[in-house]
């Protein structure tokens, strides 16, 4: 099998090449574009997800000798999150080189942030099975890169931090309110207010409700800490 021009432009974004290009093409292949002579990327999202859950869990334990299992849980979930791994899919342009059905494609599939996270996964398990374990390990390192050195920080989870300083204080939890959505189906913007009982609130506005809750609540506990 010969890879197209597209695909090999991709291994060049990668940082690597396949030796059974079938991998490549099996990895970038979305369900929406599976037919009985054509595997699509679930079974390798599937292995994916576990070679790079050793990677950074390997990562983490190097980078910090002292860090406990509750330290260290929080981090790794941040490294291997759906939202991480489709950054770095956005990093090497993925998206681009997806094979999609028409309906995927036409609500906008190159860009939906679940499917370039299974995709990355994908695209890992494929270079695990062609070069090796040590191979991948170097691939997934080198693309998180300046993820896992600052970790820690990123890992900080605001919602949390908020919940604990409202309750430091005799408050009750944190509610997020969905102030709006707008935008095309396949591309949403969620407007969210984090409120506290004292009447403090912060707004914030981001493409899923997870991260637009993450950023109301920063935004609030910055301006509450500063007060």
């Amino acid at each position: 099998m010969k890879l197209s021009s597209e695909l090999k432009a991709f291994e060049v974004r990668l940082g690597y090449s396949f030796r059974d290009p079938a991998c490549l093409v099996r990895a970038v292949t979305h369900a929406s574009m599976s037919s009985p002579n054509r595997d699509d990327n679930q079974r390798l999202e599937f292995l994916g997800d576990r070679v790079l859950g050793l990677v950074m869990a390997e990562a983490l334990l190097d980078q910090d000798k002292a860090a406990q299992e509750g330290q260290l849980a929080p981090r790794f979930n941040a490294l291997v999150r759906k939202e991480t791994c489709a950054d770095v899919a956005r990093q090497i342009d993925l998206g681009k080189v997806l094979k999609l059905g028409r309906s995927e494609m036409l609500s906008g599939g190159r860009r939906k942030q679940a499917l370039l996270g299974d995709a990355m996964e994908a695209v890992i398990a494929a270079v695990y099975r062609d070069g090796g374990f040590d191979v991948a390990r170097d691939l997934v390192l080198r693309l998180w890169g300046e993820r896992v050195r600052k970790v820690e920080a990123d890992a900080r989870d605001a919602k949390t931090a908020l919940q604990e300083w409202a309750q430091a204080r005799g408050l009750q939890p944190p509610q997020y309110v969905e102030l709006a959505r707008d935008g095309p189906d396949h591309a949403p913007q969620f407007t969210i207010e984090a409120r506290l009982e004292s009447g403090q609130g912060s707004r914030a506005r981001a493409g899923s409700k997870r991260q637009a809750e993450q950023a109301a609540a920063s935004a609030l506990l910055e301006k509450v800490q500063a007060e």
